[in-house]
């Protein structure tokens, strides 16, 4: 099988993903592995594409390999696919699969993601290979890498393969109303949009939120932002937390966005993502490190598109918002009744500002931040600017730092493992659990 590589860490040749691939290439000289560069050479391709064209036509399989960065692939990978789509080649019956490596932060949205956009192009979808990034150079990570290799080998000859899911009908675009705005503003409400001027709905979207929101508001295209590039992973912002490039942003986004009392993010669905644009603006806020520095801030969308079918774009929205600390005011679309939307996300990210309000964590923020807890903890010597950041916050939580409750489980584990202590316990453990519960409702009553 002919099968090529499309490398979309910006590093190149020197990807750690990109190992993985050259270890299961030599492990198959029986197939060919064809490997090109397209994240490196993003700014080339956008040029010219068709050097690459006949590489891609020849292929029987695409395989799809880079870093995780901020919940899906990086921007340059992004940009790639947009190009593909408007490419006009067709993909249709190629095989397809993808192999990364991360720390498990949100690589199943990165996955997710680029299943969609290859179901779109009708390919063949195999599967993944969620790797952590040091999993080569263990036995069990690289057993992991041949297993999964010859499954997906062994669904091509069977020709076994993830078929696009019957789409209804793709909502239609409801046009929006600009009401007058009154009364005096305060407040500071920044709104990140790449709204082009071919985009009316969505810049009515913005207008109506700006003129029925309490607060005054501001708009930042980043559209027209004069990014040098995308994220290049090199870590120089590891110790200081200045970007390599010199195109400003990193002064920008800590003086213009962070410093604002609220945020809405206002974009197009494009390529079940908020386009190549937002993922080059995510993927330079790394300048931050992994530090929620605006936690506490709450959060908004405005949202031009049918999101009826994008469960994963849905899921990252509120992932960022969870990890981050920052409270989801919601997620207003025009595919419904837009209007009504907009007016009550303005009036709930009012509330929220006016009352402080912030909700805890649930799955996607704890999990997402023990990730990050422990990442920076064993990178700490490197990554200084995260740990000084973490240790200031106290987001160093681990479990054992808590020993006499660890001490506590194991005298109530001892209890309860003898049968005749256990029988004379009856109910008493459950009353014992709920004693402390009770305080806070009897304190209530005095």
């Amino acid at each position: 099988m002919k099968i090529l590589v499309l490398n979309g860490s910006p590093k190149g040749e020197m990807s750690i993903t990109l190992q993985t691939v050259q270890y299961l290439s030599m492990l198959h000289p029986e197939h060919t592995f064809e490997i090109q560069n397209v994240g490196a050479q993003i700014r080339l391709l956008e040029r010219d594409f068709t050097w690459i064209k006949t590489a891609l036509e020849s292929a029987d399989m695409l395989l799809f390999s880079y870093p995780v960065y901020t919940f899906i692939a990086p921007y340059q990978l992004h940009r790639f696919i947009e190009l593909m789509k408007a490419s006009g080649i067709s993909f249709a019956g190629k095989f397809a699969a993808q192999l990364t490596t991360s720390k498990h932060f949100y690589d199943v949205t990165a996955h997710r993601y680029i299943k969609d956009n290859c179901l779109d192009m009708g390919m063949k979808y195999l599967g993944g290979l969620s790797a952590d990034m040091e999993d080569l150079l263990s036995e069990k990570g690289r057993k992991e890498a041949e297993a999964f290799f010859r499954h997906i080998m062994f669904c091509a000859e069977k020709d076994i393969f993830e078929k696009l899911p019957e789409k209804k009908t793709e909502a239609k675009k409801m046009p929006v109303s600009v009401p007058e705005s009154h009364g005096e503003k305060t407040g500071d409400i920044v709104i990140i949009t790449d709204a082009g001027e071919e985009e009316e709905n969505l810049r009515r979207m913005i207008a109506r939120f700006s003129a029925v929101s309490k607060y005054r508001t501001r708009i930042v295209n980043i559209g027209e932002y004069p990014f040098r590039g995308g994220c290049l992973g090199c870590f120089n912002c590891a110790v200081s937390g200045k970007c390599i490039y010199t195109d400003g942003f990193d002064e920008f986004l800590r003086e213009k966005i962070q410093k604002a009392n609220a945020i809405v993010y206002a974009y197009t669905v494009r390529d079940h993502s908020m386009g190549s644009r937002f993922k080059l603006y995510d993927d330079r806020q790394f300048c931050n490190g992994h530090r929620t520095v605006t936690i506490g801030m709450p959060v908004g969308y405005l949202v031009s598109g049918d999101l009826s079918g994008e469960e994963n774009l849905r899921m990252i929205m509120e992932a960022r918002a969870q990890v981050g600390g920052n409270f989801l005011s919601g997620i207003a679309s025009d595919a419904d009744d837009p209007d009504r939307e907009i007016d009550i996300l303005a009036e709930k990210l009012a509330y929220a500002l006016e009352n402080a309000y912030t909700q805890p964590q649930n799955f996607y923020g704890i999990g997402g931040m023990k990730i990050f807890r422990d990442l920076i903890w064993q990178m700490r010597g490197m990554m200084r600017a995260d740990h000084k950041f973490y240790k200031a916050h106290r987001q160093y939580d681990f479990p054992q730092k808590k020993p006499f409750k660890a001490l506590a489980m194991y005298a109530v584990g001892a209890l309860i493992a003898n049968p005749k202590i256990k029988a004379k316990m009856g109910n008493r453990m459950n009353e014992g659990m709920l004693m402390p519960y009770k305080k806070v409702l009897d304190d209530l009553k005095k």
